[in-house]
């Protein structure tokens, strides 16, 4: 079967500006710097005071004040390579790194000393991963959903039809190459246009913006979101601009 390659999706990079987040915790890997000022978060019920960022792994509970400035946020969904990849970054039994300077980040991920925005951390993210070449069948189901997201139909068998496989055959070969299940790579996909269209419409009611990223009503959005990120579109909105969507 031939080989195709396909850019990462799993990427969500943000910026927000005088933010305060109470405690809350989430299914993405997040990692949060500061593009100014020192700020102040408290994560997994200890205090971190005048730090330029974290690190933290799913589920860890945190929050963030930072008055002054803004932060740069990456959310990176847990099982795609560049989730896996992090993952391993981690010491046994720790759960988030802290950056008490700058020159913290510039170490942890490996970015010259001169350079410093979101896009530089992301491509040094990127470095890590092996080049992958994917089966075309994968590729064909990301171009179709990446195409289609907003079908509120989608099902395991619409894949199947497309590809002509087992639904089973099918989602372990997307797993296989992508770390991601279907499923979860069609929810990051709407959740991504859903903030893309957020932060770029910003006149845009939040319902409408619900239903045409197939979503079926604004509740599930704002329960998909939150358990993703930590907080509703509602807020999302007011605190944040969007640096780039991958």
């Amino acid at each position: 079967m031939k080989k195709t390659s396909i850019s990462n999706p799993f990427i969500l990079a943000l910026t927000a500006h005088n933010l305060t987040v109470e405690i809350h915790q989430h299914s993405a890997y997040q990692i949060v710097v500061s593009n100014d000022a020192p700020f102040n978060s408290t994560i997994n019920g200890q205090e971190c005071k005048g730090i330029y960022g974290f690190l933290i792994k799913p589920q860890v509970s945190h929050m963030c004040f930072a008055e002054k400035g803004t932060l740069s946020v990456l959310n990176i969904e847990p099982y795609s390579m560049v989730g896996l990849e992090l993952a391993e970054r981690f010491d046994t039994d720790q759960d988030f790194v802290v950056f008490n300077g700058r020159d913290e980040i510039h170490q942890f991920f490996n970015i010259p000393p001169n350079e410093f925005d979101i896009q530089t951390i992301i491509n040094a993210l990127l470095s890590k991963l092996s080049p992958v070449q994917y089966d075309e069948r994968v590729t064909k189901m990301v171009d179709y959903i990446r195409t289609n997201f907003f079908e509120r139909d989608i099902n395991p068998q619409t894949f199947a039809d497309l590809v002509f496989l087992s639904p089973s055959r099918l989602a372990s070969l997307f797993k296989e190459q992508t770390g991601s299940s279907l499923s979860k790579y069609l929810l990051w996909t709407r959740l991504r246009q859903a903030i893309y269209v957020t932060l770029s419409e910003k006149e845009k009611a939040l319902t409408d913006i619900a239903y045409d990223t197939g979503f079926y009503d604004l509740p599930q959005l704002n329960k998909y979101m939150h358990e993703m990120f930590g907080m509703p579109p509602i807020a999302l909105k007011q605190n944040s601009d969007l640096i780039q969507v991958h």
